[in-house]
């Protein structure tokens, strides 16, 4: 026990879950400690490693009682009679055994020593080998990295927090990671917050990275800082009925209407364009009151914007090793909307068909954008498949937003990993206590007190919850907020120098007057 320090001992009652201690007083809130237990392990009593972490810790007096005069409280101090305890509550993680991570059995016993649990064994009990991802460290102990199980994304995951917490540039963590395990991930991006996941803060470029944008796109950042855009359009002429239907919101009910469609359709040659299909329905539509209906749904098409002389093949986003960033920045709500609802369908559909031999993880930023939980969208739909049925087919979500009470809770209880950073909206916190099994009181609790970049892991990812501040990225961030002091201060030097010009200019006018009228 030489390398144990002790700094406590167990009183008053204990359970499998927690326990209370009395502590030397120098042991922070959110540490990690260590005590001895026993356990029956395939058969037989042996002695165990129970790591446990102080989620409350308080001190108090026998002496100070809360009912006394001031006066007399500090006779009772001058007097040297004052005493002080100090008491801290340990939530139960668990043991290592045949490299799992098992919850006990039995209550830990009072009068039990309590000991700062060793680097060592912190480092045993939140390691994974081959199948881990480095992400970070231990909030307390900043020398004990933290990895999660690559395994535990096929049950999804969710990213969590509020604005300006570090959801994103954890997000970027998470892709640098899984790319380096042989990945291949699509990034649905509305704010080109992953366009800078080719280049590295050195300046070097990684290869296994695209960007994609639809013609249309304005964007967020140019070709010039961000390298090579592909981009991604449809063909027209290459959707179903059925996909047409779907888009234009054309209910399944409405036979008739969808039957002009398809006449439509067939009236025209291979390669027909929108504005072919709506000049069709025009024609027919004077004899034909359903093509007319038909038309005031096509004609919406046209606020799309992404149709265009081919269709991208989904092959392009779907290799091997391989992060394709769409890039949605710039584009109306409604075009975000159809382009994400494409790319998944065609991800489900090739995954379903195994025509796609490797996992796909799917990144959705902004989630609650796409599967809102009140509205309906047309990506809403497939967003759930994935998250029911995904997991059948080696797709798997990671859904990521700021406004967990605004995600349709179905799919975010699909996620049953989460990483949850800084929160403090109550509805948001009520959202996460509905959709996480594994998320107790106490961590909720914790989840205002986190600093920016630090996090709470819950789920199939690790063996138990990690508290864990989350590792520098090797890549640029592009979704950084912009620095408003430095903004303002070039601001006013701008100001200042245009004010200098003016006076500049003023002054040699009134030195050419001067000269003029000394002559």
């Amino acid at each position: 026990m030489s390398d144990f320090r002790r700094v406590g001992l167990i009183v008053s009652e204990a359970t499998p879950t927690e326990f209370l201690f009395v502590a030397d007083g120098t042991i922070p809130r959110w540490e990690y400690v260590l005590v001895k237990s026993v356990e029956n392990l395939d058969g037989e009593d042996a002695e165990v490693d129970v790591i446990a972490q102080i989620d409350r810790i308080y001190s108090y007096s026998m002496a100070l009682r809360e009912n006394l005069a001031l006066d007399t409280a500090e006779k009772i101090i001058q007097a040297g009679l004052a005493d002080s305890r100090v008491i801290a509550r340990a939530r139960v993680l668990g043991f290592v055994y045949n490299d799992n991570v098992l919850q006990p059995r039995r209550a830990i016993h009072p009068g039990k020593d309590v000991y700062l649990a060793p680097e060592e064994a912190l480092r045993k009990f939140y390691s994974y080998g081959d199948e881990g991802l480095f992400v970070g460290h231990l909030i307390t102990r900043a020398s004990v990295p933290v990895s999660i199980s690559v395994k535990g994304f096929k049950r999804h995951l969710a990213i969590l927090a509020q604005t300006g917490a570090g959801k994103s540039y954890t997000a970027g963590v998470l892709l640098e990671e899984l790319l380096k395990k042989g990945a291949t991930i699509v990034v649905i991006d509305p704010h080109a917050d992953y366009v800078f996941l080719p280049r590295k803060k050195d300046g070097s470029k990684i290869k296994r990275v695209s960007v994609f944008r639809t013609p249309e796109s304005i964007g967020r950042y140019d070709e010039s800082q961000i390298g090579k855009i592909n981009t991604y359009e449809v063909k027209f002429s290459d959707l179903s009925v059925e996909e047409i239907a779907t888009v234009c919101g054309i209910s399944e009910k409405w036979v008739r209407i969808t039957n002009a469609i398809q006449e439509a359709i067939n009236n025209l040659q291979n390669g027909y364009s929108l504005d072919d299909l709506i000049a069709e329905l025009e024609s027919i539509g004077e004899d034909n009151q359903d093509a007319l209906r038909a038309l005031s749904y096509i004609r919406k098409l046209r606020k799309l914007r992404v149709f265009g002389s081919v269709t991208t093949d989904i092959e392009k986003l779907l290799k091997p090793q391989h992060i394709s960033v769409v890039d949605l920045s710039g584009l109306d709500d409604r075009v975000s909307d159809y382009v994400t609802f494409r790319i998944l369908s065609e991800i489900y559909e090739v995954a379903e068909g195994q025509q796609f031999a490797y996992p796909v993880f799917v990144f959705i930023e902004e989630a609650h954008r796409f599967v809102p939980n009140k509205e309906n969208t047309l990506s809403k739909r497939i967003i759930k498949r994935i998250a029911a049925e995904g997991r059948k087919f080696g797709v798997f979500l990671v859904l990521i937003t700021q406004r967990p009470y605004r995600i349709d809770p179905d799919a975010l209880s699909q996620c049953n990993s989460q990483i949850i950073m800084r929160m403090t909206n109550p509805e948001d916190q009520k959202a996460v206590r509905k959709s996480s099994e594994r998320m107790s009181e106490s961590l909720l609790n914790d989840l205002p007190g986190l600093n920016v970049g630090e996090a709470v892991i819950v789920g199939e990812v690790t063996r138990a919850p990690v508290m864990v501040k989350i590792r520098q990225r090797e890549t640029e961030e592009g979704g950084a907020d912009i620095d408003v002091v430095k903004k303002l201060r070039e601001a006013v030097r701008e100001a200042e120098e245009e004010e200098k010009s003016r006076d500049e200019v003023l002054r040699k006018e009134v030195e050419k007057i001067k000269d003029i009228v000394e002559v």
